[in-house]
């Protein structure tokens, strides 16, 4: 009898998204960024914090394509409601990068939870590294699959 295998990995064609497990006041799951943005914001970051979150958020900003810029109505809540932003689970490098946002909402006690997904709805912006969809309208939350 051999032993019980692992879990099926994502297969290529998966996507991943960090989001909160609530939905904000405007009806959004908001994402790992929008949430230590937030933060950011708030003027709620230690030194130590607002330097990791300035250079990981200009190292994104230097290394992935903001989807406004190819199309600035990717995100119009009456054409694609419900947008977000989800990364390919073959984008290893850019997900590793992540860990310092969530270290930073862990340390404000802000949940944030990962999704993996094959089908995250319509998608309606793709590239190389990430793809931004419009929910299934039957969908409560990306985790309700």
């Amino acid at each position: 009898m051999s032993a019980p295998s692992s879990p099926p990995s994502l297969p290529e064609s998966g996507y991943i998204r960090f989001q909160s497990p609530t939905r904000s006041g405007r009806g959004h799951f908001p994402g790992v960024f929008a949430l230590t943005n937030g933060l950011a914001r708030e003027g709620r970051l230690s030194a130590s914090q607002h330097a990791v979150w300035r250079a990981s958020n200009d190292w994104y900003d230097t290394h992935v394509t903001n989807p406004t810029t190819v199309d600035p109505t990717v995100y119009d809540p009456a054409l694609n409601p419900g947008a977000a932003a989800w990364f390919r689970a073959t984008a290893t490098g850019l997900l590793a990068r992540v860990v310092p946002y969530l270290e930073i909402l862990s340390a404000h006690g802000i949940p944030c939870v990962r999704l993996e997904t094959r089908a995250p709805g319509r998608i309606v912006y793709e590239d190389a590294d990430q793809v931004v969809a419009v929910p299934p309208p039957y969908a409560t939350s990306y985790g309700s699959r």
